[in-house]
This record gives structure tokens, sequence and C-alpha cells, in this order.
């Protein structure tokens, strides 16, 4: 009788169903299943948390693996209670010890299939008639791409729709880069007004929650006519009523409307009064951010710090990007030109989940034959979450650049002589204030303890210069600890309600 165990049936199971990594921790029993994963071909990557599970979601996501995880075989199925996450390409895999080492007969175990892709899906021929009608009869209207643009593959079809139709556009923060974020009819420099004053929004594969502000006033037209496109029927009509909903996969559905258009030679004009004042919103902003980066002052900025990375950052790099300030300051001044190259924090705000996603994408990049560079650009609080993950990417020499920029806490800190005089004030449970961190504290040396390039940044010279050095190195991971003055904040907003503490 050929007998298989529990652990090796998973491992073939998940090779048949085209798995390529396997993250995660292991201890017993779970370590005969990462090795019966590596005996079956898979590569198998030990994290130090369970990041790992946003490892595997990055992976399977970017990768454009076919196929899904319905892998067990189900001859153990009801005995082995499994939690399985994952999507194409990759998995995370948590499975109870009681069968990992149980042995069966191989031939009383039944075949795995694969599930076919499903049918790419057009929406309802009324409705994009619908849509387009709305879209023409427009005086302020606007397109909002959201990330499943990306994860549609619509890069090429939402460009040229965008360029057909002469409409303007916004991205979400994962939409960034589906079309290039230095296209002229790109007006993230004016968001806040895009929004306010649209009087027809096309949602493509975008939510209205709170990173959109729920589609509802005051951050947006009370009157606003949402078109929504989305692949799920479920997200349709969440917070606001569209006025046209087009079911359907967005680069399936997008090319309908291009047909549309392209049928009817309609194109939005370009010099209307809602182009005029987004142009004139977009250069006051735009002028603001560079003065702020431009600013001699003893101590960097943020805006200092992105303004001097997008200059030497390549510009097919993967960025990977979570904090407060600076993850929102960096969406608006680190410019992506190619879709799936950025990643942060998401629908949920989840912090920590950086080092993880910038560990599957180095790991993709590595099976490919030109890998692109992976930048994680980190605040302090969000690099904490799981700053071990470090030692990972030397384990496996992955040359992530993680680059944190360090205001000695959350949202702000003080510096180390107030901290000092803190101290001795008495306890510092009871004093120290409850978005501080430790002043200047030594992320880069976390780095070089494990083998890694670590740098300390003061000055702009010093950050171009770690900056320059650490993407020429392909051999090994590097930490840049960009110390910036602890009272720097964002620029004026014109709706700070979402991000303003009412302390």
């Amino acid at each position: 009788m050929d007998e298989v165990t529990g652990a090796q049936l998973v491992a073939e199971s998940l090779k048949t169903q085209k798995v390529e990594y396997m993250f995660g921790i292991v201890g017993v029993p779970i370590i005969e299943v990462a090795m019966a994963a590596q005996a079956a071909g898979i590569r198998y990557v030990g994290m130090r948390n369970e990041q790992a599970v946003e490892a595997c979601r990055l992976y399977s996501k970017f990768s454009a693996r076919p196929s899904s995880l319905e892998a067990i075989p189900s001859v153990i199925e009801k005995a082995v209670r499994t939690s399985i996450y994952g999507r194409p390409g990759a998995v995370y895999v948590d499975i109870a010890g009681d069968m990992v080492n149980a042995k069966v007969d191989r031939s009383k175990v039944r075949g795995v299939s694969c599930c076919p892709p499903p049918p790419v899906s057009l929406a309802d021929h009324t409705a994009v008639t619908e849509a387009v009608s709305l879209l023409k009869a427009a005086k302020a209207p606007l397109v909002i791409i959201g990330k499943g643009a990306a994860y549609s593959r619509a890069e090429e079809v939402l460009r040229e729709f965008v360029e057909t139709s002469g409409l303007l556009f916004l991205p979400t923060p994962m939409g960034k880069g589906v079309v290039p974020d230095d296209h002229p009819n790109c007006v993230s420099a004016a968001r806040s007004r895009a929004l306010l004053q649209a009087d027809v929004v096309l949602l493509l594969g975008a939510r209205l929650n709170w990173i959109l502000h729920f589609g509802l006033p005051p951050r947006f037209n009370p009157n606003v006519k949402i078109i929504q496109v989305d692949l799920c029927a479920e997200e349709m009509g969440n917070n606001v009523r569209p006025a046209a909903a087009l079911l359907g996969d967005i680069k399936a559905v997008v090319s309908q409307l291009v047909t549309f258009i392209k049928k009817d030679g309609w194109k939005y004009p370009s010099n209307t009064e809602w182009w005029s004042i987004l142009r004139e919103k977009v250069a006051a902003n735009t002028k603001i951010s560079k003065a702020l980066a431009l600013r001699a002052t003893t101590q960097m900025n943020y805006y200092t710090v992105f303004h001097h990375i997008s200059e030497l950052l390549p510009h097919d790099c993967i960025i990977v990007s979570e904090g407060a300030n600076t993850m929102d300051i960096g969406r608006t001044m680190l410019n992506n030109s190619l879709p799936r190259h950025r990643l942060d924090a998401g629908t949920f705000g989840t912090m920590g989940v950086g080092l993880g996603f910038a560990i599957a994408a180095a790991a993709v990049e590595r099976s490919r034959e030109k890998s692109r560079r992976v930048v994680c650009v980190e605040g302090d609080s969000a690099f904490g979450f799981s700053g071990m993950e470090v030692e990972t990417m030397c384990r496996y020499s992955l040359p992530v650049v993680i680059i944190v920029v360090n205001n000695n806490g959350i949202y702000s800190g003080v510096d180390s002589e107030t901290w000092k005089e803190m101290a001795k004030l008495g306890d510092l449970t009871s004093i120290a204030p409850p978005v501080s961190l430790l002043p200047e504290a030594r992320y880069d040396e976390v780095m070089t303890a494990f083998g890694g390039r670590g740098f300390l940044v003061r000055t702009v010279e010093e950050l171009r210069s770690a900056l320059h050095t650490s993407l020429s190195d392909w051999e090994r991971p590097s930490l840049l600890n960009v110390l910036i003055d602890p009272s720097s904040d964002r620029k004026q907003q014109e709706f700070p309600w979402l991000t303003r503490s009412n302390l």
C-alpha cells in the first residue's frame, strides 16, 4: 500500500493548484507541512509574525497566477480542520496537527480539480447607454479609478477611455498608476476640490468607504450622480444609490464605454470652467508642496524627504507605503507610472502590512527575468508593527529598500531634549504624550544587526547618498532611518475632519 501523510497530501494538492510560494510561521506540527511543500517544489518563506497572510495576499493579487485554492483532498477534508488564506500562486495554511502525520492509502484519495477561470462579464447594454448619457450631460464629470481597475488589468483600455473621452480622473491610493499619475488629465493634486464640485462621478472598481468619504457631504456634492462600475453585485449602492449601475468586469465594461463614445464621437471639451478650476487648483497645491519641500530649515520635513526620494526612485519601482502622515503625504508626492506598483494600508487602514507586502513583492520580482526595485516607505510607528521582518529580508537576501520617516511619534513626537526634560518630571507613563515614541530610535541598527545596510539620515545630502547607495545594492536589504522635525505636519487641508483629532 502506497501511504502518504496528511502533510504530503496538502503539499501535493497545493502544487496541483499551481501554488508557487507558501508564506508562514512554523511550529509543531506545521513544520511537516512546510517541509512537504518544499519537497513538492513549493518555495517556503518563513516569516516572523502573521504578516505572512498579507504577503500571501499581495503575492496572489500581483503575480497574476491562474486557478484557485479548493485544494484539500476530500479524503481528509472532514478530519482536518483547515483555514487556508490565499489566492492564486501563494498560500497561508493553518491546519490542525492531528492529521499532519496520519497516513492514508494514496489509492483512496480522490483527485483534486482546478476551478476554471470565471467568464468575463459585460454590463447591461441599457445601463451602459444610461451611463454615457449622464457623462455627456455633466458639467463637471470626474472619473475615480480604484484598485479594482488595477486587479482587472484595465490599464490599456482605461487610458484609451480617458484620452478618447477627455475626462478628468482621480486615482484611489492603490488605483495609482493604472493611468500614469503624471497624465495631464490626472487631478490628484486637486483631490478635495474635484470631489466636492463634481456633478457626475464614474466610479471604476472603487468603494465609497472612508477613503472616499462615503460619497457624502461635506466632501461630495449633495446632488452628485454616481455611475458605479463593479464586479460585485453586493457593492452596488453601498452608502450612495447609483444613478447608473454597471455590473461587470472593469476592463470589459470600460471597453463597452469606449465603443459607445467612439461611435458617438463625443469628447468632453478641454476649455470648460471645470477644467480651468481644477488646473488652477492643481497648480496652486503643487506650488505649496514644492515650497514646503525646498524650505531651508535645520531639520527636514515630510515634503523635503519625499521631494528628494521622488527624484531618485526608478519610474518602474514598486512602492509600499504605510503610516499616518507618511502614507498620506507620500501618496501625493510619489508618483506611479505603472499599474499595481503601489501598495498601502488599503481599505481598512491596517498598519503593519507594509513589510509583509514588501517581502512578497520582492519574491515576485526575484522570479522575473528583469527585477524591479521594491521600496518600502514607512512611518516610524507603522514600522514598529512588523519591524522584525527585516530579519526575514536578510535571511533570504531580499534587496528591499526600507525608508523609515522618523518623527519620533504617531502623527507627531517630541525631540530628545524635551523627552529628557519630561523624564525629570516623573513617571513617563503619566507624562509622555500617548502619541510619542522614543526620540531618534535607531531603526537602522535593527537592520545592520541582521546583516543588512543601515543608514542614519539627518540631512538632504545624507538622504540622497544613502538612497543612491541602497538602490545600487541588489544583494541585501537596506534601511534608511530618516530623522525629521518631530513637529512636521501636512500642509493645511481644506477638509481635515477625517484625520483631525478632537483633542
